[in-house]
């Protein structure tokens, strides 16, 4: 047991260490919250413009869904963060991580609000027709606060599972929670530092899984 806490929790290194790593932790904070504000409202916004039909517009917008839902998350950072400069435009690796991450999360929103809307009954669109209503307020004041609701349950799982891509950050330098961790790790020649972030990363994300929980029970199928 002895061994076994110097390895993994030397308090002496864990106190040393501490500061660098809880930077980290607040760098991930503020990654997670900026993605799913992105991710989300780009979704949304993807949904509600794919829902105006037009073929063209469409078909860019499959195309975006497409290639983000299909390519890995740390691909997409290291082509943000080291294929864009290319292009003239060059990105912190803060940036390139919230952009990247958002926009693999926009997508899979996206898709997420979409069959949301198509879902709704087709009677919901010709009642509110029927009452003189035009097609943007029936979507805004009808149809989406009900989509909205039906999405809530898979988007909160969706959203859980991409913004535990802010780990992957680290590939760009980005002083995350694992990052930091490692590099502490390095230094030290001891795994605590490891150790300390897992217990950050529940501190983090245990709160959303559970929260995610009650989400489905609220808003699920089942719920009136």
């Amino acid at each position: 047991m002895d061994r076994i806490a110097d390895n993994y929790f030397n308090l002496a290194i864990l106190t040393r260490y501490y500061p660098a790593i809880l930077d980290g932790f607040w760098v991930t904070c503020a990654v997670a919250a900026l993605v799913v504000v992105a991710g989300i409202g780009g979704g949304l916004a993807i949904a509600v413009a794919r829902a105006f039909e037009k073929r063209a517009l469409n078909a860019v917008i499959v195309g975006w869904i497409d290639f983000f839902r299909t390519m890995p998350q740390l691909v997409v950072i290291v082509i943000v963060y080291f294929a864009l400069p290319y292009g003239g435009i060059t990105l912190s690796p803060f940036a390139a991580t919230v952009l990247a991450l958002g926009a693999v999360l926009s997508a899979f929103a996206a898709e997420i609000f979409t069959s949301a809307i198509q879902s709704i009954p087709r009677g919901q669109w010709d009642s509110a027709r029927a009452l003189g209503l035009g097609f943007l307020p029936t979507l805004f004041l009808v149809i989406l606060p009900q989509a909205i609701r039906l999405a809530i349950p898979l988007l909160t799982n969706r959203t859980i599972a991409i913004i535990k891509g802010t780990a992957l950050g680290s590939a760009v330098s980005l002083p995350e929670i694992l990052g930091s961790a490692q590099s502490a790790m390095a230094i030290a020649a001891n795994p605590s530092p490891l150790s300390l972030a897992a217990a950050l990363y529940l501190i983090l994300f245990l709160p959303l899984v559970v929260a995610s929980r009650f989400i489905e029970r609220r808003f699920g199928p089942g719920w009136r």
